[in-house]
């Protein structure tokens, strides 16, 4: 076979392939359908592949500086939405192959177009929460549920943006809509305003980062748990006997609040009373032990980081009370007990070592004898003895409204006599 006998079999070869590409099927040019078909697959394979192709480069250069994982939940996130692309460029080919002014192609090209807006925003909706993530230092700037709900709030403006497109695109008057609903909210508002109320507080909350989500906070009268979540309206609360309550924003925001889980120590706070006949020796030797035990003991704050007393501090009704104030260095609960435990354990032992006692609530009663009529030691400088006249009641005899002392004559006694003598 000559080099002429190949040359003429391809010119054959090249003839006939444009012979089938002129051709048509189903009235459609055979070529435009190569085209489509070709240009369909190359959009199903490309976006997997150029996925992988920027998620291990991407991955091996954050791999220096330890954000991979967050690199990868990005592309991860992204990748869903570029699913739509073979659709969008479908809806594209068809719109401009098809005829001109006709519905199907001014319905292919909002549909392309509809379909590319949803595909940005939903991309840009998933790419929101791998973003916080991986935005560290925002975080630490303004704290971890403030970063969170500027989160779901930019993801409530997304959908709404990603709506409002949408709607443009297929000829929807989107500020014509917008100022009627405005009617509708103002209604709507009057009968809102606790939502409102509970709204602003919420971010009254976030801004001034009164807790955060594990915080163990309590409000007098409103709730003392663990906090879970914040939100819009609302904050969950987890109480101590895991029973979740949810806390309207305007009442952890409007009340005194106390965030226990921001202690920087934990306090001890006692009074230790001691019996009256403890003398100033063992009180001296009471309160010097339990100073002792809390000087150089890693568990407590020492006098030079904080407040430690062990002092003699009061008279009570029925105990001398030993002043004991002083702060444990952990805040864990658990840890706090253990250490208020043990020292609990070496006071009793130094009161019961000093040879005192513990005192309790007493009362002593004294009683006085009165001493007796006939000792005369209560008579009056008329001769009166001091004890007391019986009267008769109102109405009864005249006879009986006095009776006589003992000791006394019928001359003392007066007329009582005189009556009896006739």
């Amino acid at each position: 076979m000559t080099f002429d006998d190949i040359e003429s079999a391809l010119r054959a070869l090249w003839a006939d392939s444009a012979q089938l590409w002129q051709g048509e099927i189903f009235g459609i040019n055979t070529g435009l359908v190569a085209a489509g078909t070709a240009v369909l697959i190359a959009c199903l394979i490309l976006p997997s592949l150029l996925a992988r192709i920027i998620s291990r480069t991407v991955v091996t250069v954050a791999d220096d500086d330890g954000r991979a994982v967050h690199y990868r939940r990005l592309l991860n996130a992204v990748k869903t939405p570029l699913r739509l692309l073979p659709a969008i460029i479908a809806a594209l080919i068809a719109h401009q192959y098809l005829e001109a002014d006709t519905v199907l192609r001014w319905t292919m090209g909002n549909l392309a177009r509809s379909l590319l807006v949803v595909m940005l925003f939903w991309a840009l909706y998933r790419a929101v929460d791998p973003f916080v993530q991986l935005s560290t230092g925002l975080r630490l700037r303004l704290g971890g549920p403030l970063v969170d709900w500027l989160a779901k709030s930019a993801k409530v403006v997304l959908l709404f943006l990603g709506g409002t497109a949408v709607l443009e695109v297929w000829g929807v008057n989107v500020v014509g809509l917008l100022a009627g609903l405005g009617l509708v909210g103002v209604a709507v508002a009057l009968g809102a305003q606790d939502l409102f109320k509970n709204l602003i507080a919420g971010i009254l909350i976030l801004a001034e980062r009164r807790f955060e989500n594990g915080d163990w906070i309590e409000v007098d009268g409103v709730i003392e748990g663990t906090v879970m979540e914040i939100g819009f309206r609302s904050t969950s609360v987890r109480r101590f006997d895991l029973s979740p309550v949810y806390v309207p924003n305007t009442k952890l925001s409007d009340n005194a609040l106390t965030n226990y889980s921001r202690m920087t120590e934990r306090r001890i706070y006692w009074s230790i009373a001691v019996e009256y006949r403890t003398s100033i020796d063992q009180l001296r030797e009471i309160r010097d032990g339990i100073e002792a035990y809390l000087i150089g003991n890693e568990e407590f704050v020492q006098p030079d980081g904080g407040s430690l007393f062990v002092r003699v501090n009061d008279f009570s009704d029925s105990a001398i009370e030993i002043l004991v104030y002083c702060f444990t260095k952990t805040t864990d609960w658990g840890e706090w007990l253990e250490i208020r435990e043990r020292f609990a354990y070496h006071i009793k032992q130094v009161v019961e070592g000093a040879g005192a006692g513990f005192a309790f609530p007493s009362r002593s009663i004294y009683v006085e004898t009165v001493p007796d009529d006939d000792s005369g030691t209560g008579a009056d400088p008329n001769g009166d003895r001091d004890t007391p006249e019986t009267y008769a009641p109102p109405g009864g005899d005249v006879s009986a409204r006095r009776k006589p002392r003992p000791g006394t004559t019928d001359d003392e006694r007066g007329d009582g006599g005189e009556e009896e003598g006739e």
